[in-house]
């Protein structure tokens, strides 16, 4: 742990009934794979580095980013470095297989790996090959949480192929923990209401701009004891720098919101003067 950060940055925490714990703040993996604009090897690993000596003991990936390379990197960032893996949870996703074809650089947002494209599958076959390959391509064991990734129009190939392969995966003690990640809260309640997941991620729906999940989603967890896992906290980056063509939602953020986030900083950059 840095001088810099608080106490609390490396405690770790139940998620959900399961027994994966995972440190209160993690790293998503998606901008290392070239989110938005190509990431070099250097960058990639600075930013592990940075994380890891900051107390970031959770990483959360999937083979949707960068067609691989964030599975690929975060696999050579943690094997190269020796880290014992008790001390690490790291999460990948299913629904989406990579497939031989011709992808232009900026493919669904990612300047990652080419010759790969994305094919939705959410079957039981989908799953297991998916997480055949996602092992190859990060050098990992094991997962310790599986998610089914943004299922938004695929709720019936979810919930009757995914969901009951991951949860046999389960049962047979090949992953710790299984959930769900989307960007929207009406489904991920669906899931916590109809299934047996043991968390949620539930991506730019809790955040300064946006605080929808406090609605249904999150009290409807606490009571089931299932785990939230907050991603998108910055809404893919407008909250981070809301300068002209920020991103919100993955897209150019509308002037309104644009105009919302100014103020926000604004009122913090202010509120930091008040303190000093």
């Amino acid at each position: 742990m840095t001088s810099a950060s608080p106490p609390w940055f490396t405690e770790r925490v139940p998620l959900g009934r399961s027994g994966a714990t995972v440190s209160r703040i993690g790293l998503g993996t998606a901008p290392l794979a070239g989110l938005f604009s190509a990431v070099g090897d250097e960058q990639a690993t600075a930013t592990l580095d940075a994380a890891w000596a900051a107390g970031v003991r959770y990483f959360d990936t999937a083979p949707h980013y960068g067609a691989g390379l964030a599975e690929r990197r975060l696999g050579s960032f943690l094997a190269d470095t020796g880290r014992p893996r008790a001390e690490f949870t790291v999460s990948t996703k299913v629904g989406r297989l990579l497939v031989p074809g011709d992808a232009a650089l900026g493919d669904e947002a990612f300047h990652g790996e080419r010759g790969l494209v994305r094919m939705r599958d959410y079957s039981a076959e989908g799953v297991y090959r998916s997480l055949a390959e996602s092992l190859e391509r990060s050098g990992l064991e094991a997962f310790d949480t599986v998610l089914i990734h943004d299922p938004d129009d695929h709720w019936e190939d979810a919930v009757a192929g995914a969901y009951p392969a991951l949860a046999r995966l389960r049962d047979q003690g090949a992953v710790r923990a299984i959930g769900a990640g989307m960007n929207q809260t009406a489904m991920l309640t669906r899931f916590v209401t109809e299934t047996d997941l043991d968390c949620v991620l539930v991506a730019g729906r809790y955040s300064l701009l946006d605080r929808g999940a406090a609605d249904v989603l999150l009290p409807l967890c606490a009571e089931r004891e299932v785990g939230v896992l907050v991603g998108g906290v910055f809404n893919s980056g407008i909250l981070a720098d809301p300068s002209p063509g920020a991103t919100y939602d993955y897209a150019p953020a509308p002037d309104e919101v644009l105009r919302r986030a100014r103020s926000l900083a604004e009122r913090c950059a202010a509120r930091s003067e008040e303190r000093r």
